[in-house]
């Protein structure tokens, strides 16, 4: 007589207890690797599209800040709204959007038009960000789950080492519109393969909804400082990258944006491979290590800006540090929280996005009042809470246990 297992009720097979399934993950992976693509994309091409659009460096900067509002409103609501809905439904109809936000950015040639696009694009990524890390996990057999979600964020550091350079390069020969183009065209290919590829879960049920779930995930010990970390990392790091067009600029390296994009990201693939290899036994460790690479580099480029040779090196030491941290805070937050991890993921997403936000806004305010230089030394400011909080958070949070 054949027993019907509960993950074969909700119509799929129990993963292998000795691998992750690969094609499922990689498909997340390119998922992630267009939402931060598309949204770290204008860094790279800041000149060109302000000069297209007849605005300013600081403007045309504000759209990756439209991007993050976009998506630090509507992540928590739209989560709660949709958290009865099929999970693989969901992530088409999120991937979908993104075609079309993207082919409406490429298409226009006025401002505010292009603005809108790029929130509605945000809007979308809030969706796949709360979304993206809790697929994974439910992917994979329980001691590698966090290995999951570094095979899924992996596509951040491969956007930021290989896509933003190509689209900063293809955006020189070609023009910017050409790169958010080529976007649509990969996403339309990720919605065949996420068809063929991804299998399906079920949302969650209606009394695990909504806003108890939020209250219940900020109750748990150790979720506000994941959150905390998260709201000033980010805002730390997205204050210089968002503006790392305009930084090199000022330093006569203007022509030397995609090879620094390029080191950036390779450096960031270097991290999340070995936070992905460590992250079960040291996260804690791992999380340090993490803040101290950016705070280095941060203090490299605030007093070392006069040498290329070691703007090189501190972008470098950048990608290590930072390559690994949306796996480290998403996996300490779903850890932290437990069975309220879909609502710690939400508020995550949000504050992460609203940092992001909130650098495009600051760096733009800097740039105006203090120039290129402030970015380096805000960044540095900022990392001092950062690792101060981590530090603190031994017992929950970045818990100092099982080697980490």
């Amino acid at each position: 007589m054949h027993v019907q297992t509960p993950a074969a009720a909700r119509g799929r097979t129990t993963p292998r207890e000795d691998r992750l399934p690969m094609s499922a993950l990689l498909a997340l992976a390119t998922a992630v690797f267009i939402t931060s693509l598309t949204e770290t994309l204008p860094a790279g091409l800041l000149p060109a599209m302000s000069g297209d659009l007849d605005v300013g460096e600081s403007a045309a900067g504000q759209l990756v800040t439209i991007y993050a509002i976009g998506t630090a409103l509507t992540a928590v609501p739209l989560t709660a709204a949709t958290a009865g809905w099929r999970r693989k439904r969901l992530l088409l109809a999120t991937v979908a959007a993104f075609a079309g936000a993207n082919t409406m950015t490429a298409l226009s040639s006025d401002y505010l038009l292009t603005m809108t696009a790029r929130f509605a694009a945000g809007v979308a990524a809030g969706l796949a960000w709360a979304l993206l890390a809790g697929y994974a996990r439910r992917m994979a057999p329980a001691r590698l789950q966090g290995r999951a979600i570094a095979v899924a964020m992996a596509g951040i550091p491969v956007a930021l080492s290989l896509g933003v350079p190509a689209g900063t390069f293809l955006g020189t020969a070609l023009g910017w519109r050409a790169a958010f183009l080529l976007m649509t065209v990969l996403t339309a290919v990720l919605i065949g393969w996420i068809t063929v590829a991804v299998p399906d879960f079920p949302g969650r049920p209606k009394e695990e909804r909504a806003g108890a779930a939020r209250q219940r995930a900020l109750g748990v010990p150790g979720v506000a400082p994941v959150l905390a970390v998260t709201l000033v990392f980010v805002l730390a790091h997205t204050i210089l990258y968002t503006y790392i067009a305009t930084f090199l600029d000022g330093l006569g390296m203007g022509g030397s944006t995609g090879l620094v994009l390029l080191e950036f990201g390779a450096a960031s693939l270097v991290s999340i491979w070995i936070v992905g290899a460590r992250i079960h036994r040291h996260l804690r460790a791992l999380t340090v290590a993490g803040v101290l690479l950016v705070a280095v580099a941060a203090a490299v480029l605030a007093l070392g800006s006069g040498s290329a040779a070691l703007v090189h090196l501190a972008v470098v030491l950048w990608g290590l540090g930072w390559g690994g941290a949306p796996t480290l805070l998403q996996t300490a937050a779903a850890d932290a929280a437990g069975d309220a991890g879909d609502a710690a993921q939400a508020l995550l997403v949000t504050l992460w996005n609203a940092a992001m936000a909130g650098g495009g806004v600051a760096g733009g305010v800097l740039l105006g009042a203090f120039g290129t230089a402030s970015f380096a030394w805000s960044a540095l400011a900022l990392l001092a809470p950062v690792l101060a909080i981590v530090l603190a958070a031994r017992t929950h949070g970045f818990p100092a246990r099982n080697g980490r």
